[in-house]
């Protein structure tokens, strides 16, 4: 697969769902991706990609954005409190923000900084213990207390269980930001995200249908 045909394949999700056309964002996941490859998209005009982990991003993409000063910066793994103040300084989206401490810790960071990137918090919709998000049931309030900071909140994110339909986390997920007023929901991976497109995504997350698969 290759860029141009995942995003052939987006504008025409977004046809069929009645969607505007250009509404949904793509984000190329670079994580673990060669200089090359990341480069090679890069070429062909993509300018949206999300990184899983701070100090990756840290290494490979300051060259870039010399070359490429309008590459917009996704961070889409789970974030430590000792990682915040580099997260806020590179990222213009933080899609990972799952507890009280991390949002108090960013909006401290973005207040002194002046700036902030725009935060999407991560619901674990599948209730998965190995993996990050804060629980349906106490997502409403983490959203308050979000709201009650300084922040850009803009949206929610989940990643659902890989051995089973998604339809259901989606679904959740966009009953959880409708009831709450948030537009953004950052839902959709390369085997499902016509699927989130359908059930309102505003961004997916696309890395291997893309850049093929890692590390080969």
């Amino acid at each position: 697969m290759t860029l141009s045909a995942i995003t052939a394949r987006l504008r025409a999700a977004e046809i069929k769902a009645g969607r505007a056309p250009d509404s949904v964002t793509l984000i190329s996941v670079s994580k673990v991706q060669t200089e090359d490859r990341v480069r090679a998209v890069l070429d062909q005009g993509q300018r949206v990609f999300g990184e899983n982990r701070v100090q990756e991003a840290q290494g490979r993409w300051p060259a870039f954005q010399h070359d490429f000063p309008d590459v917009s910066l996704h961070l889409i793994g789970p974030l430590q409190t000792n990682k915040a103040r580099a997260a806020v300084e590179m990222f213009d989206a933080i899609h990972s923000v799952d507890r009280l401490k991390l949002a108090q810790t960013l909006a401290r960071l973005a207040d002194e900084r002046g700036a902030s990137p725009e935060i999407f918090l991560q619901v674990n919709t599948g209730a998965e213990p190995q993996k990050a998000g804060v629980l349906p049931g106490d997502a409403d309030q983490l959203i308050a207390e979000v709201r009650a900071m300084s922040l850009p909140l803009v949206g929610l994110m989940c990643i659902p269980p890989f051995d089973q339909d998604p339809t259901p986390h989606f679904t959740e997920l966009a009953s959880i930001a409708g009831r709450n007023g948030l537009s953004g929901l950052s839902m959709g991976m390369s085997e499902d995200f016509e699927t989130a497109v359908a059930l309102g995504a505003t961004h997916v997350r696309v890395g291997s249908a893309i850049f093929g698969p890692r590390g080969t």
